[in-house]
């Protein structure tokens, strides 16, 4: 009982956190191209996100004719649970758990993200649905390979599969191999498909991508299971790259904050990728870096 309602907890202030990450997206951009942003409703906007949740949900849910209804109902449940899933590694001092092998696990969760994607745009009976679930699934699994690589990089380096473990570390890898955590930023924002490597949902080339055919309610789960992503890779980031040598309550937070708001900076700065352009960095620049520092850190290993 006392796991449901940890675990129940957990996906609550998840989604409350997601919430409002649209509403700091929002600000962000709206500063960076010199504007003010959502401001009317009450105040500086807090609560928009609640507005927009409560007009989502209320939407008419429309299945386009044609589809396989099931599945084109089922790849938002997926999504949503594998996106909310994947938050039961977050570590805390009040924890009630301990996953020895943790980064195993997050390997398998995130492996299964493309399944969400792929069923999306093919149960949607669309074929601009379909080919952005492809370009997305090839996205996906291009850039995963190299960002796995790089956590394991980390795991060699702080000796342990656990994100407990890891999050209590006195060591910031990221000083380390500084160009390293610049190619693992590059990758997790490939992976989560935000821009400029928003090729998922490339609304210029393919009306929205694998996602075009949803709205209302299911469009809503596809939404949180992207945001969702992106605020455990922040944490991710964190507990992987960054040291918690004064680990309080307080430093933690601020650090998954500060990463969370590159992804949205990352956005407001650079233009969209070429897609060519972007499978070739993966295959041809990072693949080759991932794979030379995970061999050389095996190196140190066995020489030691």
């Amino acid at each position: 009982m006392v796991y449901l309602i940890s675990s129940i907890l957990t996906c609550l202030c998840v989604l409350i956190a997601i919430a409002f990450y649209t509403l700091l997206e929002r600000k962000v951009l709206s500063y960076v191209q010199i504007r003010k942003g959502p401001n009317k409703p009450s105040i500086w906007g807090i609560p928009a996100p609640l507005g927009d949740a409560v007009k989502l949900f209320v939407k008419e849910k429309v299945i386009p004719y044609g589809s396989n209804q099931y599945m084109f109902i089922f790849a938002p449940v997926l999504s949503l649970t594998l996106g909310l899933g994947v938050w039961y590694l977050y570590p805390s001092s009040f924890s009630n758990k301990f996953v020895s092998w943790g980064l195993l696990l997050f390997f398998c969760v995130t492996s299964l993200n493309v399944y969400g994607t792929m069923l999306a745009g093919w149960s949607s009976n669309s074929k601009y649905a379909f080919l952005g679930a492809l370009r997305a699934a090839a996205q996906t699994i291009s850039y995963e390979v190299s960002m796995l690589l790089l956590l394991l990089f980390s795991a060699f380096m702080l000796s342990t599969c656990s994100w407990d473990q890891a999050e209590s570390m006195k060591f910031p890898i990221m000083f380390l191999l500084i160009p390293m955590f610049l190619v693992w930023f590059a990758s997790t924002v490939a992976e989560t498909n935000r821009a400029p490597f928003d090729f998922a949902e490339g609304e210029s080339e393919l009306v929205s991508g694998f996602n075009v055919e949803f709205g209302g309610g299911l469009f809503t789960l596809l939404f949180l299971a992207e945001y969702a992503s992106i605020l455990f890779m922040a944490m991710a980031t964190s507990v992987w790259f960054f040291s918690q040598t004064v680990f309080s309550p307080l430093v933690f937070p601020i650090q998954v904050f500060i990463m969370s708001v590159m992804f949205l900076m990352s956005r407001g700065a650079y233009p969209r990728f070429r897609y060519d352009l972007l499978m070739m960095l993966c295959w041809k620049s990072f693949l080759p870096f991932s794979l030379c520092s995970l061999f050389l850190v095996s190196l140190m290993a066995v020489s030691s």
